[in-house]
């Protein structure tokens, strides 16, 4: 199996307002989602932050989203497909001249938020996505989830000749279909540290999950999504990377 990367979204402060423990968690990710400046993030957060992914060795990606910062990116907006590349184009590059400075560079890119969500919805809107990226530079990445059946974006993928970084969630409940249970509902949020690691390492092991329909359920995943905004996040994180690393020395 390959090495099950664990990414984390960072570099969300934005001027006087802070957020998140990104020099906590950074030492125990591989990959460093950071944010662009349109939910979260001003220029100096982000050299900061690139400087912090720098120091401990982590890869750099770019997390674009909605012009969004009252609503933290997490409001679907009517964005036509010209609007939606431009948007795209302007926060990777914002980062990747911070990366070029610093002497590095961004490696891939993650969408946030409702962006995020809308290009798992919507096929017409993963592809704009894509073609947006690929447009910038064919070589990075797209991370997006993984599901029970990704064969359609796969052979999206295929067409616009594009690297897909599939990812999974290790404190989350699922769906039969692969998709994360709504947080309106009990049980979305898997608050057990026990069972969040479990849950990491069945999916670094390559084996099946239990949906919530009592079903299994297979993931492909490349990548582990975690968080890092509190203390009992921090902690965890840092049981999941021991737990993987150890999953790597048996």
């Amino acid at each position: 199996m390959p090495r099950l990367l664990l990414n984390c979204d960072m570099g969300e402060s934005f001027g006087a307002w802070h957020m998140g423990l990104d020099a906590e968690v950074m030492p125990y990710i591989d990959c460093a989602n950071i944010a662009c400046g349109y939910h979260a993030g001003d220029p100096s957060v982000m050299r900061r932050t690139v400087a912090l992914a720098l120091a401990h060795g982590v890869t750099i990606g770019a997390h674009p989203a909605y012009p969004d910062l009252v609503g933290f990116g997490r409001r679907s907006l009517a964005c036509d497909p010209d609007e939606l590349r431009d948007l795209l184009h302007y926060q990777i590059g914002a980062l990747d001249g911070i990366c070029k400075a610093a002497g590095t560079r961004v490696a891939y890119v993650k969408p946030h938020g409702a962006l995020y969500n809308d290009m798992m919805a919507n096929p017409e809107t993963l592809r704009v996505v894509m073609q947006a990226v690929g447009a910038y530079d064919r070589d990075l990445p797209l991370m997006l989830m993984a599901t029970a059946d990704d064969r359609c974006a796969q052979a999206l993928g295929g067409e616009l000749g594009m690297t897909l970084w599939f990812e999974a969630f290790a404190d989350r409940a699922y769906t039969a279909s692969g998709h994360l249970r709504s947080r309106r509902l009990p049980g979305a949020v898997h608050h057990d540290p026990a069972q969040v690691v479990e849950q990491a390492v069945r999916l670094a092991r390559g084996h099946c999950l239990e949906a919530d329909d009592g079903s299994a359920l297979h993931l492909a995943a490349r990548t582990l999504c975690v968080h890092g905004d509190n203390a009992g996040s921090v902690a965890a994180v840092r049981q999941i990377r021991e737990a993987l690393d150890a999953l790597e020395q048996a």
